[in-house]
């Protein structure tokens, strides 16, 4: 646990038998906030589940029909995740029923020195993975073009988000724990070692022994006041879907589309960051920049494209992805939520757990952080340095630390 001591409360009379009683409160029902939920309610604890916003709503973060799950790491912390994550999804899937990950493999290409260095990462953690020349990974995957080596994990592939957000709140509620829609948290007090008065909009008031933050765009919002945040860029980032060139199903399977990751060539300086992609069954393919979004407040977004960076994405898939149509495509909306060195907060104050800043490469992770924060918030586990709200974060260049491979700074090779 991380030694901070929690902001000063303001001084009211409070009578606990006022107000809701529950052992363990999860705020916030996205990815992460549901992914603890499930692991708690595994572990036979009481939980409420508060969502701000409805069933597979698109305000936040965790929608939409695919993810990539990318193993391109050389930071052992986020490769022995890996390594917890893998068998969660599929427990996830046996646990409902429902079809979460399809293994087609993520590929990354465009050169990068470090790509030899992933590989051995990834062999030493147990995980598949190999370089092939661009000719050959051409003969595979006639709908991309290819920079240099291309970087294969085949074990990789992509989740789809929608599903799991579903199944994760089904698996939580068949063990007891209840999910509440339509329910936003306006203030959060830390009354002792065990015990959290939460207040929601309509003035109902929960009291809680333990609470589990997961908020993604909202957390600045709700706790900054509490805990000793670092400074959390909110941002509104813009990925599409483009069709394929071809619409039929012979098209779609001759392509055969991995997830893929571009790192840009130091000559191209239309490129706004690393590009990440992947196809999505019905859709097209989707492909974006990382993290290079305007920053905005959650509330207040527009949901609008941004036509400058909206035109070089649709440049990239005429230059890059010969099986895609640029001009036959639909933008996305969503928020990405980073620290400084886009490295993830997870971490215990007191009563309160905090998970925080995972956008552009934390929804793989989804099951694995779900277990973590669960035993962090019961107490099992002592948080990890590398995560903690107290570490030194060394500001990272927008979009790119992702793809350095230096241990203990990084994140990954490529994007989500």
């Amino acid at each position: 646990m991380t030694t901070h001591e929690p902001a000063a409360q303001r001084s009211e009379v409070f009578s606990p038998g006022t107000a809701e009683q529950v052992d363990t409160i999860v705020i916030g029902g996205g990815a992460m906030g549901s992914a603890a939920a499930w692991q708690l309610a595994t572990r036979g604890t009481e939980v409420l589940l508060l969502d701000r916003f409805g069933p597979e709503h698109q305000e936040g973060a965790s929608h939409g029909a695919s993810r990539n799950l990318n193993l391109s790491y050389a930071e052992p912390r986020y490769l022995r995740l890996l390594q917890r994550a893998l068998p969660l999804w599929r427990e996830l899937e046996r646990e409902t029923g429902a079809h979460l990950f399809d293994e087609v493999g993520v590929i990354t290409h465009g050169g990068h020195p470090g790509l030899p260095r992933v590989r051995e990462a990834l062999h030493a953690h147990g995980f598949a993975a190999e370089i092939l020349p661009a000719v050959e990974a051409r003969s595979r995957w006639w709908g991309m073009r290819f920079e240099g080596d291309v970087l294969l994990t085949p074990q990789g592939g992509r989740l789809n988000a929608d599903a799991a957000g579903v199944a994760m709140h089904a698996a939580a509620t068949a063990r007891g724990a209840e999910v509440r829609y339509h329910t936003r948290v306006t203030d959060i007090q830390i009354r002792e070692d065990d015990r959290v008065v939460v207040t929601c909009d309509d003035g109902h008031r929960i009291v809680a022994t333990r609470a589990v933050v997961a908020a993604g765009a909202w957390t600045q919002k709700l706790v900054g006041h509490l805990l000793p945040l670092p400074a959390l860029r909110v941002s509104q980032e813009q990925p599409a879907h483009f069709l394929l060139v071809e619409d039929s199903r012979e098209a779609e399977a001759s392509a055969r589309w991995p997830g893929f990751n571009h790192l840009p060539h130091p000559e191209d300086d239309w490129w706004y960051s690393p590009i990440y992609g992947m196809y999505t069954p019905g859709q097209g393919v989707k492909a974006g920049w990382h993290g290079v979004g305007t920053e905005v407040d959650p509330d207040h977004r527009d949901y609008r494209a941004e036509p400058v960076q909206l035109a070089a994405l649709q440049r990239y898939v005429r230059e890059w992805l010969p099986g895609a149509d640029a001009d036959r495509m639909a933008a996305v909306s969503c928020t990405y939520t980073t620290t400084p060195d886009e490295n993830f907060i997870l971490d215990r104050v007191g009563p309160l757990t905090i998970a925080a800043g995972f956008s552009g490469h934390g929804y793989k992770f989804v099951p694995a952080i779900g277990e973590m924060v669960a035993d962090l918030a019961l107490g099992t586990r002592a948080a990890d340095p590398f995560f903690s709200l107290g570490r030194e974060m060394v500001p990272a260049e927008r979009g790119a630390s992702v793809w350095r491979v230096e241990p203990a700074t990084s994140a990954t090779v490529g994007g989500a």
